[in-house]
């Protein structure tokens, strides 16, 4: 079934920060064009709201990544990193980034979710079925093959990384679909460091 993109329709972009910010780091050394992201998945839609959900631990650069957030429209939620006894680390917005996704899932004709993570795909099925169009973006190598079949369209970041991606140096690698996305579907700045 093709996915439909029209000007009129009214879409919302949720933006799984860490998800998309280590991937980019751990695949190919570079940092996340946000703005060229929220570009590329609202396709000349009408953008109702966008809104990235990012881990806080008080480094000097995020203050800077906020404000360029919220120069390209983008909302910013954040959540401070909790550190346990022993050092061990944690920080996700799984649930809060769900529950927005189906506050705002009646008052859209799409829901964009920028995030490979797997642990969204009944998200997607229950948006699916409530009726609201389901797309994704995201970095295809590192993402859950079970979320790329649930949703509506997927638009794959690994097909163009100079597109996506500042600081990459590397050659213009290409997915295992040479450019196209999924076979089934048809046709700014650095996020802070949680470690």
């Amino acid at each position: 079934m093709a996915v439909i993109k029209q000007k009129e329709q009214r879409v919302a972009m949720l933006i799984d920060t860490q998800n998309l910010y280590h991937t980019a780091r751990n695949l190919y050394g570079a940092k996340v064009n946000f703005g060229a992201v929220l570009k590329e998945a609202v396709a000349g839609r009408h953008l109702i709201r966008a809104v990235a959900y990012v881990i806080t631990t008080e480094k000097e650069d995020e203050k800077s990544f906020f404000e360029a957030l919220n120069t390209l429209g983008i909302e910013t939620k954040t959540k401070d990193l909790q550190v346990f006894f022993g050092g061990a680390k944690k920080g996700d917005w799984d649930v809060g980034l769900a529950v927005d996704a189906i506050r705002i899932a009646s008052k859209v004709d799409a829901v964009i979710l920028a995030s490979g993570d797997g642990d969204f795909v009944p998200l997607v099925e229950y948006l699916k079925f409530m009726g609201t169009q389901v797309e994704i973006i995201t970095f295809g190598r590192s993402a859950s093959s079970k979320l790329r079949e649930a949703a509506d369209d997927f638009i794959d970041m690994c097909d163009d990384q100079r597109k996506y991606l500042m600081g990459f140096r590397g050659g213009n690698r290409r997915s295992s679909n040479n450019g196209r996305r999924h076979p089934n579907k048809p046709a700014v700045n650095e996020a802070p460091k949680t470690e």
